[in-house]
């Protein structure tokens, strides 16, 4: 599969969490992964990513949105529940992608949300934990980006 793809949360305040994005990333097989902002525990981080992503993959630290640089051509896609968001199942993945959540108490900040190329919504009738969240957009983009045969039908 030509591309590739990272994934970020913003202003995350679980180590745990963070943690746990990061080895869902790595699972998935991410080629990054970033934090914009929020009050991060790099050792904390790293004792709950169990798979150790950070000697894998290279993980990026962004002080704040106006700081996020991201490779040439890759699309930033916002993750949240939001009304006019997207919704998962219907939509098309960047070849080039750039995935981002937003903390857990406030979700993706309005300046990182304008900073956005799309924004996509899992169809919950609530949000979900960070890394699961995660792993749902992860296996969505690899089941539809990857040419695996067709389910049968009951």
């Amino acid at each position: 599969m030509k591309g590739y793809f990272g994934i970020g949360v913003e202003n995350v305040s679980k180590a745990m969490n963070a943690g746990a994005v990061m080895r869902t990333a790595h699972a998935f097989g991410a080629n990054f992964s970033f934090f914009v902002g929020g009050p991060l525990n790099k050792n904390e981080i790293r004792l709950s990513d169990t798979s150790n992503t950070e000697d894998s993959l290279p993980t990026y630290y962004f002080n704040g949105v106006k700081d996020l640089i991201l490779p040439k051509g890759c699309k930033l896609v916002g993750i949240e529940l939001l009304d006019d968001a997207e919704y998962l199942p219907s939509f098309k993945h960047p070849r080039l992608a750039a995935y981002i959540l937003g903390s857990e108490r406030y979700g993706l900040s309005k300046e990182i949300l304008e900073k956005c190329d799309k924004i996509i919504k899992i169809p919950t009738k609530f949000s979900l934990n960070l890394a699961l969240t995660g792993g749902i957009v992860l296996y969505d983009r690899m089941v539809s980006m990857k040419n695996f045969h067709n389910r049968p039908l009951i």
